[in-house]
C-alpha cells in the first residue's frame, strides 16, 4: 500500500479471532479518470447527451480498489433479503461504507476513504483530514468541506434535531468544532483527547453524522429556509424538525432509505424505496461513484441491488436454497440452519461463507434496573436476584440444545482470546446450582407460594417478561424458552415477549420493558461497543437507558446514576482520551473490575461463530468475513467490486 495514500493516517490495534488467511482489499495508488472503462448503460447515456463524459463525472485521480480475485465486468442485479419493516441495518450493511475512513478487510486498520489522506495532533485533540478533490454526489454535484462542516456544525449539534451530540463527536462533555481550512480541507477540534476517533469514524455510528449533502439538506433548516415551517405543513407532517428526519435521514438509525430524492455518496442510490408496505427496495448504480478498479474501470460492477422483503424467516430460507439470493448473512445466520444450508448448497447453487465474530455473548439478558415500577426497579436492582436467577440457568443443557454444544458458559467482557480477558467478569455464576439459587431467593426475601412460584416482599408475584425479537434472532427465543423452564424450577415465572423489532425498540427507548435480551457485543471490539460494561449508549444499554441519556447529555437529561456507573463513565471517557495501548488496558481493566462487581446484566454462553451463502456467479467475495455492527459486513468488504460470472 503506497506510503502517499496511507499518509500518517492509519491506525492499528490488535484484533483476534482467527482472521489469519484473509486477504485483505486494498486501496492502491492513482489512475486517470479517463484510464478505464464505464457500464454500458451509463455508456449509452453519454452517448444521448444525458450524462456527462466520466472524465467528467470522476474525481482526476479517484480512489482506487484492488479487486479481491480480479477485475470484474459489469452487469447483473444483486439479490439479497430483507425482513419485515425495520430492517433498515440491512441495506446499510450492504452499500453504506462511504465515510471520511473505513476499516481494511481484516478489522485491524482504519484506512482512507472520502479522506485520502489525514494529520493527528500529538495530542489527539485535532484531526485534519484531506478529501479527494473532484468527488460528486449521485446527483452531479461536487463534494467539498463544505458538505462535512454542514454535517456536524448545522446539522448534527443542532439541539432542536438532537438532543445531544453523538458520544462519538463529544469529549468532555463538549461537542466537536469542525472548521472548513479550504474546499478539501477540513479540520474537527475536541475539547480534549479523542484517541479512538479514527475507529470510530470508520463504524456505522460514526459514518451517518458525515452524510449530509448541504445543497440538498439546507433546505430544510430554518436557518437556510425561512419557508421552512410552510413547508412542513405543506408536505403533511408537524414540524420542520420532522421534515429534515424524512428528508435527510437521521444520525443513529438512518431513513435514507426512503427518500429517493436524497443525493448519496453510496455505489447505488435508491430507486424503489424503503417505505411502509413495499414488497422490495430496488437500488440502481450511481453514475457519479468516485471509486475505480485497478483498471480504471468505474466501479460498482453490478448494475443493481434487489433487496426483496421477506416476512418471516422461513421465506428468506426458501429464496436461499431455491437460488433466489445471490448473498445473505442476515437473518439466516442461526446453528439450526446450517445443516439444511449445507444439504442444499448443490440444489441453491452457493457456497458457505464463514462469520468470526466480534461478539462476546450471544445472549445476553438487561433487567430493567431503572424499571418505572417501584417494586420492579427494586426486584430488578437486588444483585443477588440476579445472581440467583444466573445460576440458576443450566448453560450446558442450553448449548447443546439450542447451540449443538459450540459455546461454553459466559458472561460478558472481552473474549477469551482478547489481550484484555477478564476472568471473573467473564466467568463468575455461571455454574448450575438450583438448590444454591433457592437458597439465595429465599434468604433475598423472595419466598415460595403455594402454587410454587415466589413472592416479592410486598407479595406480589414474581412475574416478569423478557422482550426478543424472533425474525432478527430466532436462537434467542429458543434460549430464552429453555431459561423459562429452568427458572420454574426455582420458583420464577417469566415470560418471552416475542415482538416485532420497531416495538422492541419504542418499548427499551421509553423504559417500558421489565427485560430484554440482545447478543452481547465487545469481544474483539471492547473501546468501540463498551455497552455492557456501562450504560453507554441509549439503544444499547438496555439494563439502564435513563443512565445512559444522562450520560450521553452530560447530565442534561435521564436520571444520574450511582456512582459505580458515573466511575466507570469517567474512566471510559479516560480510556478512550489515552493514545497509549497498555494504559488503556489498565484503564479497561478497572471498569471490568467494577462491572464484575455490580453484576447488571447476566449471560447465557460466548457468542457463536456464524455463517452465510454465496451464489457460485457472484465472485470477489471473500468466503470469511469479520461479523460485528463496528465493521458492517459485508460492507467493508467493498461490495461495489463484487462482480458477476457467466
Amino acid at each position: 500500500m503506497p506510503n502517499e495514500i496511507l499518509s500518517r493516517g492509519v491506525t492499528r490495534r490488535t484484533v483476534l479471532g482467527g482472521m489469519a488467511g484473509v486477504a485483505a482489499l486494498s486501496i492502491a495508488g492513482r489512475v486517470s479518470a479517463a484510464a478505464g472503462g464505464e457500464a454500458p448503460a451509463l455508456a449509452q447515456l453519454v452517448k444521448d447527451g444525458k450524462l456527462p463524459p466520466l472524465a467528467e463525472r470522476l474525481p482526476k485521480k479517484p480512489m482506487v480498489v484492488t479487486p479481491y480475485e480480479k477485475v470484474g465486468t459489469y452487469g447483473g442485479s444483486l439479490r439479497r433479503g430483507l425482513r419485515g419493516s425495520s430492517d433498515h441495518n440491512g441495506i446499510l450493511r450492504m452499500v453504506g461504507n462511504q465515510s471520511l475512513v473505513r476499516w481494511n478487510l481484516d478489522f485491524t486498520a482504519v484506512q482512507p476513504n472520502l479522506a485520502e489522506r489525514w494529520e493527528v495532533s500529538d495530542d489527539a485533540t485535532q484531526f485534519t483530514f484531506h478529501l479527494i478533490e473532484g468527488v460528486r454526489w449521485s446527483d452531479g454535484h461536487p463534494f467539498t468541506s463544505d458538505d462535512v462542516v454542514f454535517a456536524i456544525e448545522d446539522c448534527v449539534k443542532n439541539t432542536e434535531l438532537y438532543s445531544s451530540t453523538p458520544a462519538q463527536l463529544s469529549v468532555a462533555g463538549k461537542p466537536v468544532t469542525v472548521e472548513k481550512i479550504d474546499d478539501y480541507t477540513v479540520k474537527f477540534t475536541f475539547a480534549a483527547a479523542n484517541a479512538l476517533y479514527l475507529e470510530n469514524l470508520a463504524t456505522p455510528l460514526g459514518q451517518h453524522p458525515t452524510l449530509f449533502p448541504k445543497h440538498y439538506c439546507s433546505q430544510f433548516l430554518p436557518k437556510y429556509n425561512p419557508n421552512i415551517e410552510a413547508d412542513a405543513k405543506k408536505a403533511g407532517v408537524t414540524s420542520w424538525t420532522e421534515l429534515f428526519r424524512s428528508r435527510c435521514g437521521d444520525i443513529e438509525i438512518p431513513t435514507r432509505w426512503g427518500n429517493v430524492d436524497k443525493p448519496t455518496l453510496d455505489p447505488w442510490v435508491v430507486k424503489e424505496p424503503y417505505v411502509g408496505g413495499a414488497t422490495r427496495v430496488v437500488m440502481t448504480r450511481n453514475p457519479y461513484f468516485w471509486q475505480v478498479d485497478t483498471a480504471g474501470n468505474q466501479l460498482p460492477y453490478i448494475d443493481e441491488i434487489n433487496f426483496g422483503i421477506s416476512q418471516d424467516v422461513e421465506s428468506l430460507m426458501l429464496n436461499v436454497i431455491s437460488g433466489k439470493i445471490d448473498i445473505q448473512e442476515r437473518h439466516i445466520s442461526v446453528l439450526a440452519n446450517k445443516p439444511t444450508l449445507s444439504q442444499n448448497m448443490q440444489k441453491g447453487d452457493y457456497r458457505l461463507l464463514t462469520l468470526v465474530p466480534s461478539a462476546s455473548q450471544q445472549c445476553q439478558i438487561y433487567f430493567n434496573i431503572t424499571h418505572k415500577d417501584p417494586a420492579m426497579r427494586k426486584m430488578f436492582a437486588d444483585k443477588s436476584f440476579r445472581q440467583a436467577l444466573s445460576i440458576g440457568i443450566n448453560r450446558p443443557e442450553l448449548i447443546d440444545i439450542v447451540y449443538f454444544g459450540q459455546s461454553e458458559p459466559y458472561q460478558a467482557g472481552p473474549r477469551p482470546t482478547h489481550p484484555w480477558y477478564h476472568e471473573k467478569y467473564a466467568r463468575q455464576f455461571t455454574e448450575y446450582d438450583a438448590d444454591k439459587a433457592g437458597a439465595m431467593l429465599d434468604q433475598a426475601g423472595y419466598k415460595k407460594g403455594g402454587d410454587g412460584f415466589r413472592l416479592r416482599p410486598d407479595g406480589q408475584k414474581v412475574f416478569f417478561s423478557i422482550d426478543v425479537i424472533p425474525t432478527l434472532y430466532p436462537d434467542l427465543v429458543d434460549a430464552l424458552e429453555l431459561v423459562k423452564t429452568h427458572w420454574v424450577q426455582i420458583g420464577i415465572d417469566m415470560k418471552v415477549n416475542t415482538i416485532e423489532r420497531a416495538l422492541y425498540y419504542t418499548r427499551g427507548d421509553d423504559n417500558a420493558h421489565d427485560a430484554q435480551v440482545w447478543p452481547g457485543p465487545g469481544g474483539l471490539d471492547p473501546m468501540l461497543d463498551p455497552r455492557d460494561f456501562f450504560a453507554f449508549h441509549p439503544q444499547g444499554s438496555r439494563y439502564a437507558i435513563p443512565w445512559t441519556l444522562w450520560y450521553t447529555s452530560n447530565g442534561a437529561r435521564g436520571e444520574e446514576p450511582p456512582e459505580s456507573q458515573k466511575k466507570r463513565m469517567k474512566l471510559f471517557d479516560e480510556a478512550r482520551s489515552t493514545a497509549d495501548l497498555d494504559k488503556r488496558g489498565a484503564i479497561m481493566k478497572q471498569i471490568f473490575d467494577i462491572a464484575a462487581e455490580e453484576f447488571e446484566t447476566v449471560g447465557l454462553c460466548l457468542a457463536v461463530g456464524g455463517f452465510g451463502i454465496i451464489r457460485n456467479n457472484l465472485r470477489n467475495v471473500p468466503e470469511k468475513e469479520p461479523d460485528s455492527w463496528s465493521w458492517p459486513n459485508p460492507g467493508p468488504a467493498m461490495p461495489q467490486q463484487f462482480t458477476f460470472t457467466s
